[in-house]
């Protein structure tokens, strides 16, 4: 019963962000091209920079996941601290082509979230795992 609440929880979180997706996706570009139109270059942003950017917009991470506490999924540090330990690729699992290694019980919950990084770019997974590290 409890996982039942939880995903419904993480289902309706995850419907309330849509608007916010689609809004974000569409800004970004724009500023990019609106830079480079204009013969400047476009400000370069660290691979951390666009994690946090995704882990608190598009990605919806934040719904469930904090930087030093445990919410619905293990925190971020626990995140990168269990990767580094195992060697193992948070791109990987992001693109749902490895096991979880952090809390497998969690997984059916976390499935719900692959079609939003499934449709990230190698470069936006890149940032989301380089902020997952550098916490």
């Amino acid at each position: 019963m409890k996982k039942i609440i939880i995903f419904g929880l993480v289902f309706l979180a995850i419907s309330c962000k849509k608007k916010e997706e689609e809004s974000f996706g569409k800004q970004e570009p724009a500023a990019t091209t609106e830079a480079s139109s204009e013969g400047m270059p476009a400000e370069a942003q660290t691979p951390e920079k666009l994690g946090e950017t995704i882990f608190n917009g598009k990605g919806t991470c934040i719904t469930c996941h904090k930087v030093d506490t445990k919410l619905i999924g293990p925190s971020v540090q626990e995140i990168a601290s269990v990767y580094k330990a195992k060697g193992g690729s948070i791109i990987a699992f992001l693109k749902d082509d490895a096991k979880p290694l952090v809390d497998p019980s969690q997984y059916e919950i976390m499935k719900a979230n692959f079609a939003i990084t499934k449709a990230m770019s190698d470069e936006e997974l890149k940032g989301l795992e380089a902020y997952i590290y550098s916490k």
